[in-house]
Order: C-alpha cells, then structure tokens, then sequence
C-alpha cells in the first residue's frame, strides 16, 4: 500500500506524525462509520471504536458498512473496513457503552462523537471535561437540510451543555463584522428540531467536515494544521435560513462562535469557587429543552 500522494499533501514528517495519534469514535452510525474511514484514509494510524449495537439491514442505505456485514457488531464491520483502508492501523474494538470504558478516553487524542442521543451525548460532555479530552461533535437537521460540527475544548471554550442551549435559546450571535442573529428556521414552540431522515450524502458531508476538523485537531504543532474562524460552522445542502433574514445558498457554510455560559451546570463549577457547585443531575440537563438533530442511528 502506498501513501505517496497523502505524503506529497502533507509531508513525510506530518504523515509519520498521524500515524501515532489516536482517535476515539464513539457511535459506529452513519456519520461515525464515514468519519472512521476517512481518517484512516488520511494517515490517522491508531482507532479505539465503541458501539453497542449491530449492522442492520435498514442501517445500509446509510451507513459505510454494506450488506456483507448485516448482523455483525458495527464496531467489527468498521474495523475491518479500516484495515482494507489502511492495513497497519492499531485498532480497539469495544461492543458497549462508553459510559462504560471511561479509562479509554485518557488513551484519545481526540474524541469523534457519533452518538444520537442527547443523554449520551451529555454522558459524553462529563466525561470529557473529566479527563480534559477534546471532541468533535456534528448533528445533521431535518431531512439532511444541512447540518453542523462543532469543535470542544474543555477550559478554551463552551462545554456541549454550554453549545447545545446556546442554540435552544436561540441568542443572538454574529460572525465577525456581522451583527445578523443566529436562527436555524427549524425551531419548534418546545424548542427542538425535528428528526426526520435524510440522505447519506447530505449525511457525509456533515460527517466529512466532522472527520476534516478531527484531523485538523490531530495536525496541531504541525505544518499541516490549519487556523480556523470559530468553533462551529454551520452547513446547508439546501437553501437554508441560518441567520435571521439571510438565506445561506445550497452548499455554502457560515462560521460562528458560540461562548462559554459561565453560569453554565455542567462546567461552570471550573470557574466558581468550590462552595458555589450546583447539584445537577442528568435529567435536568436533558430537560433544558435543547436542539434534537438528526438521527443518528443508522
């Protein structure tokens, strides 16, 4: 197998710097099984895959695993596809929950969250602020309209929990030189989005940007890191109202910065003094009325 034209890209010192860098995926559906892949494909040497379900016939049409693996774990089904990519990658294969394996994310460079659930995703957010571990999160909208991936980076930014009711409450928020408010278009009066299928190909493009970030996480302190505008960038595939009264065109994309709550429950207690923490329970953040994206399951 050659990686000459990833080496010409990117160099041969970057490439042999990705080969030992560890991505975490947690959720084998149809944007996590596209995200793997990818990054084997762009010299990520070393995978921990954790998912607890299986391949099933409704999950093809949607997912990077075909019907050959039909009944088989999906992290199985995915690690094999890996290794036909790239046939040196160190690969662990956990079939469960990652609620359940936190120890695994001291071993990640970087953690690729493709879980649908806001509950795991919270799951998740905890942990990670734990063990100071940088994510990736994406979330596909209603129909594959479009989507969005957002960079995580406990003590540098908003936690998920901080992220995820920034948009519920839909505050107002610019991209630089621009005071146009945020505003999906898709918000019902409960304050979600509605989940209905979409497309795998309006789902990969999501996932592509998801795994590009990943990547881009992984390249930092190298020359092949690139600066970014903000922490989330926002995807249409159709015509799309992100901001207020302005449409984004099909396969544009606007950069927005969302901040830190510091009052935030879940990681507010790293800037208030120890007396000052909140009890919070994982139900109340669940309960906070947040974004529901696309469905991730298959």
């Amino acid at each position: 197998m050659s990686w000459h034209r990833v080496e010409e890209l990117l160099g041969k010192d970057v490439l042999a710097h990705l080969k030992t860098r560890t991505v975490g995926i947690i959720g084998l559906g149809s944007g996590g099984s596209f995200a793997a892949v990818s990054l084997a494909m762009s010299g990520v040497g070393r995978f921990i895959l954790i998912d607890d379900d299986v391949l099933e016939p409704a999950n093809v049409v949607r997912h990077a695993a075909d019907l050959r693996y039909v009944g088989r774990p999906k992290v199985d089904a995915v690690a094999e596809l890996v290794r036909y990519r790239n046939p040196e990658a160190d690969i662990k294969t956990v079939i469960g929950r990652i609620e359940n394996h936190l120890d695994l994310l001291s071993k990640m460079d970087v953690v690729v969250a493709g879980v649908d659930g806001e509950a795991s995703k919270f799951a998740i957010n905890q942990a990670c602020i734990d063990h100071h571990a940088r994510v990736v999160y994406a979330g596909v909208y209603e129909r594959g309209e479009g989507g969005d991936v957002c960079v995580i980076q406990p003590g540098a930014g908003p936690c998920y929990a901080c992220w995820s009711e920034h948009l519920r409450e839909g505050i107002s928020q610019s991209l630089p030189d621009d005071d146009t408010e945020l505003d999906y278009g898709m918000i019902g009066p409960d304050g979600t989005l509605a989940a209905e299928p979409g497309l795998w190909l309006h789902v990969v493009r999501i996932a592509a940007t998801q795994a590009d970030l990943t990547l881009n996480l992984l390249l930092e302190n190298t020359d092949g890191h690139r600066p970014v505008p903000a922490n989330t960038v926002v995807l249409a595939n159709t015509q799309l109202e992100i901001f207020e009264d302005r449409v984004s065109l099909p396969y544009t994309a606007e950069w927005v910065n969302i901040p830190r709550n510091p009052d935030c429950l879940v990681c507010g207690h790293l800037h208030r003094p120890p007396d000052d923490q909140p009890d919070v329970s994982l139900n109340d953040l669940i309960n906070l009325g947040h974004v529901i994206n696309e469905s991730d399951t298959d």
